[in-house]
């Protein structure tokens, strides 16, 4: 899949395509119904299905406190896009700019001069360009002039609802994973690369993957039964924290913390990928080191029924 990094790095023979337009974040059913129809577009004319996203999520730009969580980072949103057969994605930067852009211009400079579209698809609650001004019947009547096609897709439900990144936000924020899973059609994933911590789970028998999240907000919070992909063939179960720990700046950073059973490798620098399963709790503080393992003891006994796998008498250092 090849990614173009601004509108500045366009070029001649990336124009002619078929597109789509969005923030993808989760890259839920619904997302994947329109990359679906996307390629069969792409098939039907022969040209590349290309995704024009945005980086930061505007939001971000707009209300950088108030942003949601985001479901997926760029790098985890690009995986799911490869997977999904997208051949192009076109990255925006969503700066002052672009955010006054009007929509008329975005369709002259992006889609027309820039992408040369022949097809466009987009979702059926779809606005763009400065102030959202620029909804479908524009499209439609930009499509008339230039030549190009343009459809709108009807919202995908699950259990009569509709499937939007806000719903899957607002299922993890409350721990129901399974209806998480539903709608993105796979286990809500976290990447990340293991970096050193402060080794304190490892004094008390209980030694974790450290994964920084390099997010301002996590949509989970909480301990969790999980997997852990990227270190064999097989996923490697476990016990997983996430949290938040302030900085010296008096900010806070979240952070990723995977005890895996019956795992004992230096994987220190290796990438990997958890999916979460169950929740088991909410965060706790604890008066000490030992209430802390207790805790742990339990936390690691019920996960390991929920995974189904066979509990050990002895901690693995």
């Amino acid at each position: 899949m090849q990614v173009i990094r601004g509108f500045h790095n366009l070029r001649p023979e990336h124009r002619g395509c078929v597109a789509t337009i969005g923030n993808f974040d989760g890259a839920h059913l619904g997302h994947q119904a329109v990359f679906r129809h996307l390629l069969q577009e792409g098939e039907r004319l022969a040209l590349p299905a290309t995704v024009i996203s945005f980086e930061p999520h505007p939001l971000e730009f707009f209300s950088p406190q108030a942003a949601p969580a985001r479901l997926t980072r760029l790098r985890e949103k690009l995986s799911v896009l490869e997977s999904a057969g997208i051949q192009r994605v076109m990255l925006l930067e969503f700066n002052a700019r672009l955010a006054a852009m009007s929509a008329e211009a975005f369709i002259q400079r992006i889609l027309i001069s820039g992408l040369g579209i022949r097809y466009l698809l987009v979702g059926d609650d779809f606005r763009f360009g400065q102030g959202r001004a620029g909804d479908t019947a524009l499209l439609h009547a930009a499509g008339q002039q230039h030549g190009f096609g343009v459809e709108s897709m009807d919202t995908v439900v699950a259990e009569r609802e509709r499937i939007s990144s806000t719903r899957i936000r607002e299922a993890l924020a409350r721990g129901d994973l399974e209806l998480a899973r539903r709608c993105l059609g796979r286990p809500y994933r976290i990447c990340g690369r293991v970096v050193y911590g402060d080794q304190r789970g490892r004094s008390i028998g209980f030694p974790t993957a450290n994964i920084g999240l390099h997010r301002k907000a996590s949509p989970l919070h909480g301990v969790f039964a999980v997997q852990a992909h990227g270190l064999g063939e097989q996923p490697v179960p476990g016990v997983a924290n996430i949290g938040n720990q302030p900085t010296v700046d008096g900010d806070r950073r979240y952070l990723l913390e995977v005890h895996l059973f019956d795992f004992s490798q230096d994987i220190y620098g290796r990438h990997l990928e958890i999916d979460f399963h169950k929740r088991l709790r909410n965060e706790k503080h604890f008066d000490s080191f030992e209430q802390l393992r207790r805790q742990i003891e339990r936390d690691a006994r019920a996960a390991r029924k929920i995974l189904n796998v066979r509990s050990t008498e002895s901690n693995i250092e």
